[in-house]
């Protein structure tokens, strides 16, 4: 039966009304928010700080809960398998979020498809270092030597699939190096075989490098910032010798897909404050990280485009999915 007009506005104009009571009122309690990495890693730190804030904006209790395990799989897993209602979310990084998907078989989600973003939240430039007795003096060394001696020089990273390893492939994929790619079980073994000598050149993202590159432990060869950061300065950028060679690592905020709308602009209004709060972002300084506040909108864009460029990076360098 066909539905007169009036009777279709009516329903919109409950359905509104619906949606803007829903949005005064949420939340009416605890949120919890899923985290799929360890207590005391980064992602996990930010995600109780950023917590921490909206719990007082909210006045409701905002826990967080940690799901490691499978390079993101359980944590997303554990997210999707919820009511959208806006009282699970969870803050994810880069890799979980979009490289898991490419490099993983059991992975079978899709950001795009089966979460809302709400908001980015923080990025953090990747950092290229030398042990201290490698004969590289900047990243123009390495990129000659690699070229010279094709699958022999030692780039180290974090994690097989992390954002840190697929910057490594993209770099020598733009500078026609060819590098082999030792991925180690975590950043602190990755680290201590730099400093020990039994890798000469590593790649990850700043907060673990930048103390040991004060100290004098590493070297500091490039940072893939598109300009320099507070607390980088003089270091240099690795897009001025690799010509757009500009890679971060990120978080963002999801939610199950089917998420209320006005819960969605509440939340990422929430964000957007914690993002310009002076404390935060000192915090985030910190821990080498930097505020990234934009709309829905750009939110969305970015993360579709950061899918579609990692995918690019790992089917050019033919790894293949476990």
């Amino acid at each position: 039966m066909k539905l007169p007009t009036w009777s279709k506005l009516l329903i919109c104009a409950l359905a509104f009304g619906a949606s803007s009571a829903l949005a005064a009122d949420y939340p009416t309690r605890m949120v919890r928010v899923v985290v799929p990495s360890t207590p005391g890693t980064a992602p996990d730190i930010i995600t109780r700080l950023v917590a921490e804030r909206l719990a007082k904006r909210m006045g409701q209790p905002v826990v967080v809960e940690n799901k490691p395990g499978g390079n993101g799989i359980v944590g997303m897993n554990e997210l999707l398998n919820t009511k959208p209602d806006g009282y699970t979310l969870g803050i994810f990084h880069a890799a979980a979020a979009v490289t898991t998907p490419v490099m993983y078989k059991a992975a079978t989600f899709d950001v795009e498809r089966d979460t809302d973003i709400v908001a980015t939240i923080a990025y953090t430039p990747m950092m290229l270092v030398a042990n201290t007795d490698a004969p590289y003096k900047t990243l123009a060394d390495v990129l000659q030597a690699a070229k010279a001696q094709p699958d022999e020089i030692v780039l180290g990273n974090p994690t097989r699939g992390s954002v840190p390893h697929l910057s490594a492939e993209m770099m020598g994929q733009m500078a026609g190096a060819t590098f082999r790619h030792i991925s180690f079980g975590g950043t602190t073994q990755a680290v201590q075989a730099t400093v020990g000598g039994d890798t000469p050149v590593y790649i990850d993202g700043i907060a673990p490098l930048v103390p040991l590159v004060q100290s004098g432990r590493l070297r500091a060869l490039a940072v893939t910032a598109d300009t320099e950061l507070p607390g980088l300065e003089g270091i240099p950028l690795a897009k001025d010798t690799v010509p757009d060679m500009v890679v971060k690592g990120w978080f963002a905020l999801l939610a199950p897909k089917g998420t209320p709308g006005p819960v969605l602009d509440r939340l990422h209004a929430d964000i957007q404050q914690i993002l310009a709060e002076p404390d935060f972002v000192a915090r985030l300084k910190e821990l080498g990280t930097y505020p990234m506040a934009e709309s829905r909108q750009q939110a969305q864009t970015f993360v579709q485009n950061e899918k579609k460029l990692w995918r690019e990076v790992i089917t050019e360098a033919g790894v293949k999915a476990e």
